[in-house]
């Protein structure tokens, strides 16, 4: 068997071309490889940001370039720097491409703040809880984690309801029971419960102009203190005084 493939000219002709072939796909590999990965090679000369940040500080920016680009424009690692970039205040999403020759172009999604969450964070448009510094009005967020994007979604729905008699929210409380609470900005706090919640603030957008308002504007000049509205009931509501 060895001896007729020794003997069969065509065969080791091709078995021949197939090692020379080879051997030039391994030189050439070889050869770009070595190329490509020099450093003087296309270095990266050129960070341009597709939009003027509004949050991010363009110097911490340049901090991370200096520190994470390394390499020339074939070999500069793009996922390293975007999560070393998505670790900075205010940054949501990165994205990172190359720009021949010499370039990259940095575009950032920013964190909309919503919310305070917690007194200790705050909560974006999409729900999601990030750390950052601002001294903008914001409402509070109170609520226990993993439920922040639900608080979202129920704030926008309160936010809309309200709007009929416009009041505002100034902060939102969804506690472990999952009962939720609302302080307004006529400083009424409204006890929504844990069910039915919709129906219990479309009852009360219905009854404020004819009683809870008055109500609410008795308790403010006497100095009483502001009304805590209780909608848990099936067919009505109760008032009291806030203390503290």
């Amino acid at each position: 068997m060895v001896r007729a493939m020794w003997d069969n000219a065509p065969l080791l002709r091709s078995i021949a071309s197939a090692l020379s072939f080879f051997s030039v796909v391994a030189i050439l590999y070889v050869a770009g490889h070595y190329v490509v990965h020099q450093p003087q090679l296309l270095p990266i000369h050129r960070v341009r940001l597709v939009d003027a940040p509004e949050r991010v500080i363009p110097a911490d920016v340049l901090v991370v370039m200096q520190r994470e680009v390394r390499g020339n424009f074939f070999t500069v690692d793009l996922e390293k720097i975007r999560h070393a970039l998505e670790k900075l205040s205010w940054v949501r999403n990165v994205n990172v491409r190359r720009e021949f020759p010499n370039s990259l172009t940095i575009q950032f999604e920013e964190h909309q703040p919503l919310a305070r969450w917690n007194d200790v964070a705050l909560v974006n448009l999409q729900g999601e809880v990030f750390e950052a510094q601002t001294t903008q009005v914001l409402p509070r967020f109170i609520g226990y984690q993993g439920s922040s994007a639900e608080m979202t979604q129920q704030y926008a729905a309160f936010s809309a309801k309200l709007a009929a008699l416009d009041l505002k929210v100034t902060q939102l409380t969804l506690s472990p029971r999952h009962a939720w609470q609302m302080h307004l900005d006529n400083e009424m706090v409204v006890e929504l419960g844990r069910e039915f919640m919709g129906q219990r603030l479309s009852r009360f957008v219905s009854v404020y102009p004819y009683s809870l308002g008055v109500v609410q504007d008795v308790f403010a000049q006497k100095g009483v203190g502001a009304a805590v509205v209780d909608m848990r009931y099936r067919h009505g509501f109760a008032v009291r005084m806030k203390h503290g």
